[in-house]
């Protein structure tokens, strides 16, 4: 029987790019690190050796959001997911003032999604790999 959610694993390019992400712009708090051993990754996630694989735990109320970086050259970047896909398609968070967050996302390296019907209420933006994060202003 399922007690609790565990967490949300995001694979990141740059970890410290996105931990100024998280924790800069939406307030996320680091809650620990590690790095994970090769046999362990390469069994288990289903990649090649060697992975050089980091850990980065953050926590937000009750979400725990998981920073996965692996530490060696990649190919080109995946093509952005479209929202009609199969798997997760964003993560969405309730902030006080959604105007200033809104403000600040470019210089987090962030990017403001245009075409929200409703900006002074929801927002979608993208992380700087790509991610969509809903912003839903916080009822007061």
């Amino acid at each position: 029987m399922i007690t609790a959610f565990g967490h949300v694993g995001h694979c990141v390019s740059d970890l410290a790019r996105a931990r100024r992400f998280y924790e800069g712009l939406l307030g996320f708090t680091y809650e620990r690190e590690l790095t994970v051993p090769d046999d362990m990754v390469t069994t288990l996630l289903d990649v090649e050796a060697p992975a050089n694989l980091t850990a980065v735990y953050l926590r937000l109320d009750g979400l725990v959001l998981e920073l996965l970086h692996f530490d060696r050259p990649v190919g080109l970047p995946p093509p952005r997911r479209r929202f009609d896909e199969p798997g997760l398609t964003h993560l969405s968070l309730r902030v006080s003032d959604l105007a200033a967050v809104a403000r600040q996302v470019e210089a987090y390296g962030g990017e403001v999604l245009p075409g929200t019907p409703a900006p002074d209420r929801v927002l979608m933006i993208r992380d700087p790999d790509g991610q969509r994060v809903e912003l839903v202003a916080a009822r007061g």
